[in-house]
């Protein structure tokens, strides 16, 4: 009797997280191709994006350097529907409210203590290979921040 319900529990598991993953080409491994990439001064320099399909939503995982360049790693898990949730490790936000645009963009509107920060425009290459996000608004001490990153799918 017991393994049917855990067999019926992982089978909606994955099904809920392929549900998620659907549509949502920004899914998988990016690595930021500096030669491409407009670093702002005072932008958070992410070397790394990584987006997971999970039962709960979207997995972001990066890896970088703050705008002082100190060593950061962040992340959040979204269901990408505008819906503000915990941001860990982000010196410029506290909490992220990204939102499914298409199939290949979104955007992010960053908060900290309450106070919107930065957007962030997420677009994916109509190939599949290369992923931009441009960041525009305001640091946590009133600086303008404006940065592009481009990233290589893995």
């Amino acid at each position: 009797m017991k393994k049917p319900l855990i067999v019926s529990s992982l089978l909606v598991a994955c099904l809920g997280a392929s549900l998620v993953v659907a549509g949502e080409n920004w899914i998988g491994t990016w690595k930021l191709n500096a030669a491409k990439s407009q670093p702002g001064a005072n932008a958070i320099r992410v070397e790394t994006l990584k987006f997971e399909a999970t039962p709960a939503g979207i997995k972001l995982t990066s890896e970088g350097t703050d705008a002082q360049g100190k060593p950061m790693q962040g992340g959040y898990t979204s269901k990408f529907d505008g819906t503000a949730v915990p941001w860990t490790g982000n010196p410029m936000a506290d909490t992220a409210a990204p939102k499914k645009i298409d199939d290949n963009s979104y955007e992010n509107s960053w908060k900290l203590a309450g106070k919107g920060t930065v957007t962030a425009k997420v677009v994916v290459s109509k190939d599949g290979k290369t992923l931009t996000v441009t960041q525009d608004g305001t640091g946590p001490n009133g600086e303008k921040v404006h940065a592009v990153g481009v990233y290589d799918k893995q």
